[in-house]
């Protein structure tokens, strides 16, 4: 009897001591938390733009090599073997010059990664340093990010203090910074108008080189081909 009474006291402590040990834990969802926080709002943006602005660059640097080698071909029966290599060393030149553009500005360590590590650590870190009070105040062990391709497959609500940590950084929870439906038609015009100019350069190059080609073959009119682009 003793004994059994006894097992029934340890199972009660070492319950007890479970649900202590669960309520050190908690956990916060970054990506929530940040919608609530303008200055990472405005480095998204200004990112955002940069990426916008450095891949139509890097676009028109590989459409002209694109132009360029499609001229080529077209020209090349007319050229002599000393033109040919010029010529086919120029395109190799340019396609190289515009690999390492986009090496330099979305490489591992291009600058669009530099630039959102100086744009978007001050706001981590203060994120990070008022986690790290109200831890320190509650006295959890551990805070898991449920973001971040976290690998939890369940999480109870009544452990989140993602609301808890944006009312420390001074924020309503629920009040994000998300842009309403015309700011956001306004950033998708931006995305399309690039897109735009891209594709009307593509399909002039196309048109151009077409005209060459006709001009080149039997009863072909080069000038009257060009003047139809």
């Amino acid at each position: 009897m003793k004994t059994t009474r006894f097992y029934i006291v340890m199972s009660c402590l070492l319950g007890m001591t479970s649900i202590g040990q669960a309520q050190k834990f908690a956990y916060i969802d970054s990506d929530y938390v940040l919608l609530h926080m303008p200055e990472y709002a405005d480095a998204q943006k200004e990112l955002n733009q940069m990426a916008i602005d450095w891949q139509v660059e890097v676009e028109t640097k590989l459409e002209s090599v694109e132009r360029m080698e499609l001229a080529y071909r077209a020209e090349r029966i007319l050229l002599t073997a000393e033109m040919r290599a010029k010529r086919e060393s120029e395109i190799t030149t340019k396609r190289q010059e515009a690999r390492a553009l986009q090496r330099e500005k979305f490489g591992v360590e291009g600058e669009l990664f530099q630039r959102r590590q100086e744009l978007i650590q001050p706001v981590q870190d203060l994120v990070f340093e008022e986690l790290k009070d109200i831890a320190s105040g509650s006295g959890y062990m551990v805070v898991f990010d449920k973001s971040n391709q976290s690998n939890m497959l369940y999480s109870n609500p009544k452990y989140d203090i993602s609301d808890r940590l944006i009312k420390a950084l001074g924020y309503v929870p629920g009040e994000t910074t998300e842009g309403d439906d015309e700011e956001k038609e306004g950033e998708k015009s931006i995305m399309d108008k690039a897109k735009d100019v891209m594709d009307k350069g593509r399909e002039s190059v196309n048109g151009a080189v077409r005209g060459g080609v006709e001009g080149l073959r039997p009863g072909g009119n080069t000038v009257k081909g060009g003047s139809k682009n």
